[in-house]
């Protein structure tokens, strides 16, 4: 992908206050704001236009949550902001415990009400779709009917969008693993994304665990569809890959049916056979050229 020109106004001096945010050869215009400073957006003129929002929580689960909303220009000449005042003034409409907003629309005020709520359903959907956060929406937004050309423009505007929310610190609709042929555990591979493998039969079950691994700019991601070992040896087991199993979603067989990411090789490798493991040489491409002996190639070649 070719590199991307974004221009950011730090609208309170500070990197934790406001953000307004354009992209070169874009029309969006997008707004970080923290709930505390929403009172303090009320004479931005691009809040007061169409678009679409999301409100984001912490929550208290394994993952953090977010809303996706929409909001027309009113007869009081007021839209996304007036839409945020009452998440604000009336929390269980949405969101009860939001602490930031992120808000999109443009520089020339396009969007009707068919394009937002367009955008609103395309939104909600690769959020669900990408599973890093838990998307708190009742229902799922209407598409509403756009024209293919239209729908062809939108599509580029959500791309965009999609670049902003990342660079804005929330992956919301960035899945763990990239490149996932749709319908299929498989992945194509990169150069830069290479799969890693281990095999390994289990002393304390007779199970024998096939798993797979791709790293990635976060860590290294044990891909469902990877067997785990049913025990794990409470002595050697990390405490980091033993809260990892707690909440692993898998079946009846220990087939993981989600990705999970972890910081260090070892980590995933533990989560995977429930005991001791050295990710660094557990790992092996196809080749059986383990993890340690691929990073030292690449280092050589810096």
């Amino acid at each position: 992908m070719a590199g991307k020109n974004m221009n950011y106004f730090l609208m309170d001096g500070t990197p934790n206050g406001r953000i307004k945010c354009t992209l070169a050869n874009w029309t969006g215009v997008a707004y970080k704001i923290p709930r505390i400073k929403l009172v303090d957006c009320k004479n931005i003129d691009y809040l007061k236009q169409s678009g679409v929002y999301f409100l984001f929580s912490k929550g208290d689960g394994d993952r953090p949550l977010v809303y996706v909303g929409q909001s027309g220009t009113r007869k009081n000449g007021e839209g996304i902001l007036n839409r945020l005042k009452e998440h604000h003034a009336s929390p269980k409409q949405g969101l009860e415990d939001w602490y930031e907003a992120v808000a999109f629309t443009t520089s020339n005020n396009i969007f009707g009400a068919t394009e937002i709520s367009w955008l609103e359903n395309r939104f909600f959907s690769l959020a669900v779709n990408a599973n890093r956060y838990e998307a708190k929406n009742g229902n799922e937004p209407n598409a509403g009917n756009v024209t293919e050309e239209k729908e062809s423009e939108l599509e580029e505007y959500v791309e965009y969008a999609k670049i902003v929310m990342g660079v804005l610190g929330h992956l919301v609709f960035e899945p763990l693993v990239q490149n996932r042929t749709p319908h299929n555990t498989e992945c194509v591979e990169t150069d830069d994304n290479l799969e890693f493998f281990m095999e390994q039969k289990m002393q304390n079950t007779g199970m024998t665990v096939k798993a797979k691994c791709k790293r990635s700019s976060e860590g290294y991601i044990v891909l469902r569809g990877s067997v785990i070992n049913s025990k794990i040896n409470e002595k050697t087991c990390s405490g980091v890959a033993k809260k990892a199993r707690e909440k692993a979603k898998v079946d009846e067989n220990y087939t993981l049916l989600e990705d999970v990411l972890f910081s260090s090789p070892s980590a995933a490798s533990m989560f995977v056979t429930g005991a001791s493991s050295n990710g660094y040489t557990a790992w092996k491409t196809a080749e059986g050229k383990t993890l340690k002996a691929v990073e030292t190639s690449e280092a050589e070649e810096l």
